[in-house]
């Protein structure tokens, strides 16, 4: 009869990544990091403009898109896929808003109707007509850390490499169009009177967005992602209210799950990715705890303070 809580290795389980055996549990930890911390940057700005679900909706049905663009050009490379994700991305952005606006549709009941659709159909043009690419569907839901693969001649993985590229160009697109995305984040009428572009910000997020999932695709799939696009920035807004602040509570919030999750999944022997989630679900316990009891202090000081006469 298996215990319920496995036996506990301090040295195989905590020492060794570090040591021993850094190459492949370094490697594992930094692209979760590196996705994590992308999806948390954006987050920030889909939970501002109260758009978490349409992170879900997107996650899920840019599968017809990969679908679509391996249909088209025959392979799986990288430039195919995003391209075909930032198409499936456009098209769910332009779906759920057709929708709520064009009819007395309430948009939480659009964006499920939307991705559950898209994410059928990509299910079906995967098994009629796409059934022999290597397009693991256990990958793309579910996601696996411990695929990275490297070269004899290559100095870190693939995929490593890549998130690290799609990672510093979001991180450049929010410092260059901090401002643009700070306004129409908030005030997106104020935002269009002062000459911005609300529409235009809003699909270029949105494409952005589709790309990150499909970079974050093959190392936690389509339903881990949703999770780090939404707990890195609620953790960080419970904790503080200026954006740059939570811009980077987001990144730390990062590196911790992404080390919490290693050593979670190395004592549970379960899915990393799956432990990056959990370990960060705690941080936002946490951070949520502090925040009410640090209300609750406001509060009673406020009570206890003197009334000037």
């Amino acid at each position: 009869m298996t215990s319920l809580v496995p036996p506990f290795d301090f040295d195989s389980m905590i020492v060794a990544p570090w040591t021993t055996a850094i190459d492949p549990f370094g490697w594992m930890t930094l692209m979760a990091f590196l996705v994590t911390a992308t999806c948390g940057l954006i987050g920030n700005y889909l939970i501002l403009r109260r758009m978490a679900l349409v992170g879900d909706a997107i996650s899920h049905s840019v599968l017809p898109g990969l679908a679509g663009a391996y249909l088209l050009s025959g392979s799986l490379t990288l430039p195919a896929m995003v391209v075909g994700a930032v198409s499936a991305g456009l098209l769910t952005t332009f779906l759920i808003e057709f929708l709520h606006t064009r009819s007395r549709i309430k948009a939480d009941a659009a964006i499920g109707i939307t991705f559950c659709s898209l994410f059928a159909l990509g299910v079906v043009i995967i098994n009629v007509f796409a059934s022999k690419a290597h397009l693991d569907a256990d990958c793309v839901l579910y996601g696996e850390l411990s695929y990275l693969s490297r070269g004899v001649d290559e100095i870190m993985p693939q995929q490593v490499l890549t998130m690290g590229i799609v990672g510093v160009i979001v991180a450049l697109l929010v410092i260059f169009f901090y401002k643009e995305l700070l306004l129409t984040s908030f005030d997106a009428l104020l935002a269009g009177s002062q000459g911005f572009r609300p529409g235009m910000m809003h699909l270029m997020l949105m494409g952005v967005l589709s790309v990150v999932i499909v970079a974050a695709f093959e190392s936690v799939g389509a339903i881990l992602v949703i999770a780090m696009l939404i707990l890195p920035g609620a953790t960080a807004q419970l904790l503080s209210t200026r954006l740059p602040v939570c811009l980077w509570l987001s990144v730390l919030h990062a590196a911790l799950s992404a080390v919490g999750g290693l050593h979670l999944s190395l004592m549970l022997k379960c899915s990393m990715a799956a432990c990056v989630v959990v370990a960060g679900a705690a941080l936002f316990v946490l951070a949520w705890i502090y925040s009410v009891v640090a209300q609750a202090l406001q509060r009673k000081a406020a009570l206890d303070a003197p009334v000037e006469a």
